[in-house]
């Protein structure tokens, strides 16, 4: 039997509601990738610090995560977008974890332009298969997608 597993990074708690609307709808399993050190500030120097960290390519510990991924076929992976990709502590997530043989899929939120997020993530899984990601616009913390599309989505998952 598949057994998938909702994987996440959430700054604004936007992806986080995704990733528990997806796990609400489908039973899987959830984890979420927490970085060691929280980022603290208000959003707009949150927003300042990702922007140098994306553009270093810094990747911020990572806490262990509470799974083991030999135990999942699937991973419904959830992402903000920062600075037109996905954020440092799932660029580190992709580096520390081997994913080969497993189906990828990613849910991205953002509040402007997903830019190549998608392309990176499918660059970032060496060796898996990166298939059926959505996109998902928020204005602030309120979703700008209609809620039926994601409500198909998930029930492709």
């Amino acid at each position: 039997m598949e057994k998938k597993l909702i994987l996440y990074y959430s700054y604004t708690n936007n992806t986080k509601k995704v990733a528990e609307q997806i796990q609400k709808a489908t039973g899987s399993d959830i984890c979420e990738i927490e970085t060691v050190k929280p980022y603290t500030g208000d959003y707009n120097s949150v927003v300042d610090q990702g922007k140098q960290e994306v553009h270093r390519g810094y990747k911020p510990a990572i806490k262990p995560l509470s799974v083991d991924l030999e135990n999942y076929n699937t991973i419904i992976l959830g992402t903000p977008v920062w600075w037109y990709t996905y954020a440092p502590a799932v660029a580190t997530f992709l580096s520390e974890y081997d994913l080969s043989g497993k189906t990828i899929i990613p849910f991205v939120t953002n509040g402007g332009w997903i830019g190549h997020t998608i392309k990176d993530i499918e660059k970032g899984c060496k060796n898996a298969i990166v298939t059926n990601a959505i996109d998902i616009k928020f204005d602030t913390d309120k979703m700008v997608m209609p809620e039926s599309n994601l409500e198909k989505w998930i029930a492709c998952l």
